[in-house]
């Protein structure tokens, strides 16, 4: 009979101690506002829980690309834009030296012109990004990844932006130069074929660039829609409801206050009192 008596205490006592790490649990779960503390808690829960973190770190570097490359497409173009200028300008002075009205001193200012408008958009073609680095790469453009399965080259290669039929566009300007500088018509009206064609294509590159610029702002509202549901998701199985845990917690409380006032009452009584 003590025997009994003493098992059945001892499993009180176990009882009511996992009644207060319970009740402690839910405490701290709603002091920290996370219902997972640990992973034993619900592996389930805890596995995706890590998954979602690894999508949302993912889903924060490819944003971070698309900005960068927000900003160096938004670059380069306003670089197409100086290059379409001064080719038009090119153009222009090319135009009026066609004529017979100047003289070898006007051709030589208008060709020394020309010399320098080539040098600036070769300087135009070597422009660097915020990161020091050439924003129209000197060899293949660079590819980034902007998401799980998107990956593209948002600004074109200097080759791709600034070359047109195996030239670089500076150097229709420098024929041109010459061109002009010794009077040489025919040099002079296959200078403007030139000019003109790298017009053309100049154009066609900053359209493009718009092209890309498109492409990022649609994959960057996706992802930002994307980043909302998995933040609910994780919200929704990792942060504690409040509500439920105040009532959960009173009730365990008033378990355990009954449950240690009768293990209390029952101590109170003398030998005698249980084996009667």
């Amino acid at each position: 009979m003590i025997n009994a008596v003493g098992n059945r205490m001892t499993r009180e006592i176990a009882r009511q101690s996992k009644l207060a790490d319970a009740l402690e649990r839910v405490q701290i779960q709603i002091s920290t506002g996370k219902r997972l503390q640990r992973m034993s808690d619900d592996p389930a829960a805890a596995r995706r829980i890590a998954t979602i973190g690894t999508a949302q770190a993912s889903m924060t570097t490819w944003q971070a690309n698309i900005k960068s490359a927000e900003a160096q497409v938004s670059q380069a173009s306003g670089v197409l834009k100086s290059t379409s200028d001064l080719l038009a300008r090119a153009q222009e002075l090319t135009l009026s030296a066609s004529n017979d009205t100047l003289n070898p001193a006007d051709r030589a200012t208008v060709a020394a012109e020309l010399n320098a408008i080539a040098d600036e958009i070769d300087g135009l073609a070597a422009t660097r990004d915020s990161n020091g680095e050439s924003l129209f790469a000197s060899g293949a453009a660079r590819v980034v990844r902007f998401d799980a399965d998107v990956s593209f080259a948002p600004v074109q290669s200097a080759t791709t932006a600034f070359v047109v039929g195996g030239n670089a566009l500076s150097t229709s300007l420098r024929d041109a130069a010459t061109a002009v500088a010794t009077g040489n018509k025919a040099g002079i009206g296959t200078a403007l074929t030139g000019i003109s064609a790298a017009i053309t294509h100049v154009a066609d590159q900053n359209a493009a660039l718009g092209l890309a610029a498109g492409r990022l702002e649609r994959i960057g509202d996706s992802l930002s829609s994307r980043g909302i549901e998995v933040a609910d998701e994780r919200k929704s199985i990792e942060d504690t409801d409040l509500e439920t845990a105040i009532a959960q917690l009173n009730a365990q409380d008033l378990t355990l206050g009954a449950a240690q006032a009768a293990f209390a009452k029952i101590n109170r009584q003398t030998l005698f009192d249980l084996l009667r």
